[in-house]
């Protein structure tokens, strides 16, 4: 499926946070914090409408979605059980590229997506090069034994100071693994986007 292709940088300015996980960004919004096109920001107050669009395009870029797979995301989280907002959340961060990526194994999800496609990553011991694949509790995920060696999962580690950085995922660098423990609560999850809004979007 295609993904955007463009300027990344120009996203990140946009909404004025590293959406994109990789550590470039910060160095960017430290040299230009503000966004692309004239300095500074419009005095225009923003429609509700803006509002809840500015919402769902951040996340679309922060997963890697596209409209039409995040609006399967959203559908299929409106027919699960408790808050459709939350439900979302937990979908995208039970996704396996997500995964690789907040486990440490890459240093965006854009890599993370790279490193599944390209059949490095393994769960519960067989590949799986599908990065929205939806991990279930007690799924194991483990970089796959031929690829262990690469140098690029060993430099992306390297940023994780911790074993279990996020209380939903145990991870064992030693063994390049880690194990989907349960889906993420959403204070958990750290991703600064108003989901409230993305469902009054998506219910007009």
């Amino acid at each position: 499926m295609a993904r955007y292709t463009g300027p990344k940088g120009k996203i990140v300015r946009k909404f004025g946070e590293n959406i994109f996980g990789n550590p470039k960004f910060d160095k960017l919004l430290s040299a230009k914090p503000y966004p692309p096109g004239q300095h500074g920001l419009s005095r225009r107050k923003m429609s509700d409408y803006a509002m809840q669009l500015r919402e769902k395009q951040k996340l679309k870029y922060m997963y890697g979605l596209l409209e039409k797979q995040f609006r399967l995301f959203f559908k299929k989280a409106e027919r699960m059980k408790g808050v459709t907002g939350e439900n979302l959340l937990q979908l995208l961060e039970s996704r396996l590229d997500n995964t690789v990526y907040r486990l440490g194994f890459a240093v965006s999800r854009t890599q993370a997506r790279q490193f599944v496609l390209h059949r490095h990553i393994t769960v519960n011991g067989k590949v799986v090069n599908i990065p929205s694949f939806i991990l279930k509790p007690g799924d194991v995920i483990q970089v796959r034994e031929k690829s262990r060696r690469l140098n690029m999962f060993h430099e992306a580690l390297k940023r994780v100071r911790a074993e279990n950085m996020y209380p939903w995922l145990e991870l064992d660098k030693a063994q390049l693994k880690g194990v989907f423990v349960e889906k993420p609560q959403r204070e958990d999850i750290p991703v600064n986007v108003q989901e409230n809004m993305i469902v009054e979007l998506y219910s007009k």
